[in-house]
Parts: C-alpha cells; sequence; structure tokens
C-alpha cells in the first residue's frame, strides 16, 4: 500500500556520482489567504542542492557563459520561491557549498543564512531587484520579494515502492527518483508577498510535500495533484482524499521506458494505486497533454487489474509560470516547463467498470513540458 511514510528518502540522496553530477529538491506548495481581503493565492517553496563534490564559497552557475564554454557544472543551493495567478513570479536564492549546513542523516535538515527547511519547519526570505535581475540572467528568475514562516504536517504519503527503494537508490538506476512524504500535507503560519501578508491555516493550505532526485529530468514532465476535492454525485467534501500523478519518461540506465506515469489516489480512505513499476498490477496508462493559446490540458487515463482512473485538468497559462532549472551537467533543456497551482478539473474512480465517484478538482498543483532531444542547450 502506497500510503507508507519513509523519511529515509527525504534525505540527501546525493553520493556516489551523484554527488558530481546530480540534483536532490524538496518541493513544497499549498494555498494561503489575504489578511486583509481574506483571497486565496497559491505559493510554492522549493530546496534545490546541486553538485555538491563541486562546492565553493559561491555558488557556481552552468548558464555563465564562461561555464558553458569550459564545460563547469554548476554547484550550489538554490532557494526557489513564488506565486502562481495572475502576476505569477519565481524568485531564486542561491548560496555556495561552504555556505550550506546539510545535515545528511535522517531527518534532514538544511541552513543557509536565514533559509531552514526540515521534515516539520520552513523559513526564510528571497528579494530580487529588477535591476538585479537583468544583470544577472544565469539566475534564471523574475523579481520580487518573498518571506515566509510555517509548520509542515505531511498527513498521507504516496511511497511509489521498489522504484525508489534503499537497493535502486544506493545502485542509482533511475535517471529520477521520486518520493511524496506529504502528497497531502497541512501547513501553517505566515508568507509575506510583495508586502502582503497571507495567512496559511492547515485545515484551508490544501499542501503538497515532495522530493526528486537524479542526474537530469524527465521529458515528458508530467505531475498533476490536488486535495481540493469534492463529489460531483454526493456534492460532499472528500476530507479525507488526495491524488498524485507523477512522470512522463522515467530511464533506468540508458533504457527509456517511454509514456509511463505513476499514480496514488487516497479516496476517504480507500487507496487506488496505478504504479508501472508493480508489474503484476498490469497497470496501463495513455496520456496527452498540450498547450492550447491560453491553457495546458491534460488528460490521463490509467487502468489495472481490477481499477480505473480518468483525470482531465486544465490551467489558465496566465495563471502559470515557465518555470527554470538547469540540469546537474550545465545544460537547460526544459525551457517550456510549464508549472501552475490553480488546475481544476475532475477525476473518475472506477472499480470493474462500476463508476465509484466522479470528483471536481480545484487547485490542483501541475506541470507539463517537453524539450527535444536534439537542442538541449536552449536559453533561459
Amino acid at each position: 500500500m502506497f500510503n507508507r511514510h519513509d523519511i529515509a528518502r527525504d534525505a540527501c540522496q546525493l553520493v556516489g556520482e551523484q554527488a558530481k553530477c546530480g540534483y536532490d529538491w524538496w518541493w513544497h506548495s499549498f494555498t494561503a489567504y489575504n489578511s486583509q481581503t481574506g483571497e486565496a493565492r497559491p505559493f510554492f517553496i522549493e530546496f534545490f542542492v546541486c553538485n555538491p563534490a563541486y562546492g565553493a564559497d559561491e555558488p557556481v552557475f552552468g548558464q555563465l557563459p564562461e561555464n558553458k564554454r569550459n564545460g563547469i557544472k554548476p554547484s550550489y543551493l538554490m532557494v526557489k520561491a513564488g506565486s502562481w495567478g495572475k502576476d505569477a513570479e519565481q524568485l531564486h536564492r542561491f548560496f555556495g557549498w561552504k555556505a550550506i549546513d546539510l545535515k545528511w542523516e535522517v531527518p534532514f535538515e538544511i541552513t543557509a543564512d536565514d533559509c531552514y527547511l526540515t521534515e516539520t519547519e520552513t523559513h526564510g526570505t528571497i528579494k530580487i531587484g529588477a535591476d538585479e535581475n537583468r544583470l544577472h540572467p544565469e539566475w534564471m528568475c523574475g523579481s520580487g520579494e518573498m518571506s515566509w514562516d510555517l509548520k509542515i504536517d505531511k498527513r498521507i504519503a504516496f511511497n511509489v515502492g521498489y522504484g525508489a527503494s534503499e537497493p535502486m537508490r544506493e545502485m542509482q538506476a533511475f535517471e529520477m527518483f521520486w518520493h511524496a512524504e506529504g502528497m497531502k500535507t497541512a501547513y501553517s503560519g505566515e508568507v509575506v508577498w510583495n508586502g502582503v501578508k497571507y495567512i496559511v491555516d492547515p485545515e484551508r493550505s490544501y499542501g503538497y510535500a515532495d522530493k526528486n532526485w537524479g542526474k537530469d529530468f524527465t521529458s515528458p514532465w508530467v505531475w498533476i495533484s490536488s486535495c481540493d476535492l469534492t463529489s460531483e454525485i454526493t456534492g460532499k467534501r472528500l476530507e479525507d482524499s488526495v491524488f498524485d500523478i507523477g512522470g512522463g519518461r522515467p530511464k533506468v540506465g540508458h533504457l527509456a521506458l517511454p509514456r509511463k506515469l505513476l499514480s496514488a489516489f487516497w479516496y476517504e480512505g480507500t487507496p487506488y494505486e496505478f504504479n508501472f513499476s508493480k508489474v503484476w498490477t498490469h497497470t496501463h496508462t495513455e496520456f496527452e497533454c498540450h498547450e492550447t493559446d491560453t491553457q495546458i490540458v491534460w488528460h490521463i487515463e490509467q487502468k489495472n487489474r481490477h481499477e480505473r482512473m480518468i483525470t482531465d485538468l486544465t490551467c489558465e497559462k496566465e495563471d502559470m509560470l515557465l518555470v527554470n532549472y538547469e540540469s546537474p551537467d550545465g545544460e537547460k533543456r526544459h525551457n517550456r516547463l510549464w508549472n501552475g497551482g490553480n488546475g481544476r478539473g475532475t477525476v473518475e474512480l472506477y472499480r470493474n467498470d462500476e463508476l465509484i465517484d466522479r470528483i471536481h478538482v480545484e487547485k490542483a498543483g501541475c506541470e507539463y513540458g517537453e524539450y527535444c532531444e536534439d537542442d538541449s542547450s536552449g536559453s533561459s
């Protein structure tokens, strides 16, 4: 059963060869409410570490032209924070490895100046001026200011199983690993976004927390998750429910497994899982994602021996970001990786061809992007 917490997977995994060409990140997303107007706004916070073996006093940027010419790999902690919505923005703050205090044991802990993260709390600040942003395109971000002080309560996990098990992690068999210790997470505290204070209420935060690590990023890149769910059949809010879908084209060594997704739906205490790595379940997936002029669209159908899940979601481009990362080898392959927190749509759950529920989805975290294999050196 996938709802098994395992904080050992949340420890930093950049050992062996992945210390020289690897990334590890801890992602958090949630909804907060304007302290004056009550308006809801989605936010995200991520701690992203890269190539500790090349650590230096200052961060090393792979996108600097001289570093690209000389084949110098990036090495840093990037603290990414921001918000989705009509003025969506991503802010990046970088630290050299000599300025990072990272506790590798379980549970993990990361400290860099006033930026801090553990399993149960995080706080920090990022401030990027418009002039700084123009002068430093290698930062791959926009301008603005955000501070946060949050408690983290990871309530429901998506443990993908064997694919991220200790033997597979030690062999570093997959190019990209995934573990969602808190696919349903309650956040509490406050955020200040460009001078405006937002309150984070644990029962209305609709939060999510996961981590990814590996040598490079998948393409296509697909992710959808939400715990703001309502039954369209009964009209009841589903308070003990959450779903999570991720993947695209996983690689085991040099072998690519095209169009593979992992997903789990915790439906009012009952687990439904569609996991290709559990071959005995005979999981089959078909998906189609695309851009229109104004939206990103996801259609995903998955089935196993007895169950089926159909997910249809859209997110308005004006509420989304083209989120930026560089790979550990210094290339920036994803240049149209759409990332949002206002996805909405439906999920249908079936067992033995009988409809269990049709579920209305709001406040979904969502991503979609692909890159051309022959053009992997796009600009930032």
